[in-house]
């Protein structure tokens, strides 16, 4: 028996568990989809659109480009008195009311006023209204240029306002493009893009804890007992536990990493600097998963100490919330275990467009915490399965 034969078996009884499957791959998902729709819209307004009861194409065109501007999350009501009960309890920024004679209106020439209703204590009503106003302000242009045409060479008003329409869609507009130069972003982008690579952090280290409990059942049953007996040495074994659990983290991690790629349209920045994280925190996961299995005494303990242990610590390293927003002696205590350093490596690759260079001093961090843990864990292990018979 080789350890890449142990290794083998490891990998088997795992891949075979059911519960050990679903923590695996589905709760993270779960949890990933929970969080990434909790977070994603904070760079949107909220608005409650209330279109006439009888919407002509002027009104219908305006409801359009209030829904399709992607400064707004527009949702639609029947009546001015939900969208206004809604506004009171704070589910809206804004309320907007389409006139209900907006078609008659333009076409007869009179001004129109489209009122937009906003909460006097709520912070985000002003923004609302400004990104409202601009959408308007951009139908007016194009109502402006149909009257205008109209009465320089005549001509019917929806002609006209066809007109000015395919004029707009053929002329090039100046596009107004915001660039952070040196950006140093604190945050992980919003959405998906929050959500996964911190679950990733989170979960790969939770799961290789509770993995421990395969090493401490194997110790029970007599399995390691049966394999010194034979010519199979500790170092042996330990090396292929360690193996096995290095290749169930970095499975979970691409996993993770594929379903945020297609599912979610996460962007995981360079791909060497993203490989290069992945593996090393691959390797802290397997140094706690290791040493988990080699200190508990019955999978129960493993099972009831070891998620608690990895949610405490990803709520300490930032998994949970940015470690910007804490106070600054809970930011440093959270750099003493490797999450935080973890999440600042994904920081700066999605937030800042950062390369493997960039991430040096964070690997480097999470390579000295692999290696002692991966060091303790290989000794912890080798000493109980020589002193204990196996067990």
């Amino acid at each position: 028996m080789t350890a890449l034969a142990v290794a083998r078996a490891t990998l088997l009884r795992v891949l075979r568990d059911r519960t050990a499957l679903f923590f695996m791959v589905l709760l993270p998902v779960a949890i990933i989809v929970v969080i990434g729709v909790t977070v994603s819209g904070f760079d949107q307004f909220r608005i409650g659109l209330v279109p006439p009861p009888r919407p002509g194409p002027v009104a219908g065109e305006l409801t359009a480009d209030l829904q399709d501007s992607p400064g707004l999350r527009t949702r639609t009501y029947d009546t001015a008195a939900d969208a206004t009960t809604a506004l009171r309890r704070a589910e809206l920024d804004a309320v907007v009311l389409v006139p209900s004679g907006l078609d008659a209106d333009v076409r007869a020439g009179r001004s129109v006023t489209v009122r937009v209703l906003v909460e006097p204590s709520g912070s985000a009503g002003h923004g609302a209204v400004s990104s409202v106003s601009a959408v308007v302000a951009e139908h007016a242009a194009r109502l402006q240029a149909a009257r205008f045409a109209g009465d320089v060479t005549g001509g019917a008003f929806d002609d006209n306002l066809t007109l000015a329409r395919g004029a707009e869609q053929a002329a090039a507009p100046i596009a107004v493009r915001s660039q952070t130069v040196n950006g140093q972003s604190d945050f992980l982008p919003l959405g998906y893009s929050y959500s996964t690579p911190t679950m990733l952090v989170l979960f790969v280290f939770i799961n290789a804890l509770a993995g421990g409990a395969t090493i401490v059942q194997t110790r029970r049953t007599g399995v390691y007992a049966r394999a010194l007996a034979a010519p199979v040495s500790a170092r042996t074994l330990v090396f292929g536990e360690t193996v096995a659990y290095l290749l169930l983290a970095l499975l979970q991690s691409v996993l993770i990493i594929g379903i945020g790629a297609l599912a979610f349209d996460v962007a995981w920045g360079d791909p060497l600097a993203a490989g290069a994280l992945v593996a090393v925190w691959a390797l802290v996961g397997t140094g706690a998963g290791v040493l988990a299995g080699a200190l508990f005494r019955t999978p129960e303990q493993v099972h009831a100490i070891g998620p608690a242990v990895g949610i405490g610590l990803g709520m300490l390293g930032g998994c949970m919330w940015p470690l910007a927003l804490v106070p600054d002696w809970l930011r440093s205590a959270g750099h003493a275990v490797p999450h935080a350093w973890a999440v600042d490596a994904w920081t700066t690759l999605l937030s800042r467009g950062g390369d493997l260079p960039a991430i040096l001093p964070d690997l480097a961090v999470l390579t000295a915490f692999a290696a002692g843990l991966v060091t303790l864990a290989s000794l912890a292990l080798r000493h109980r399965l020589t002193t204990s018979t196996g067990a």
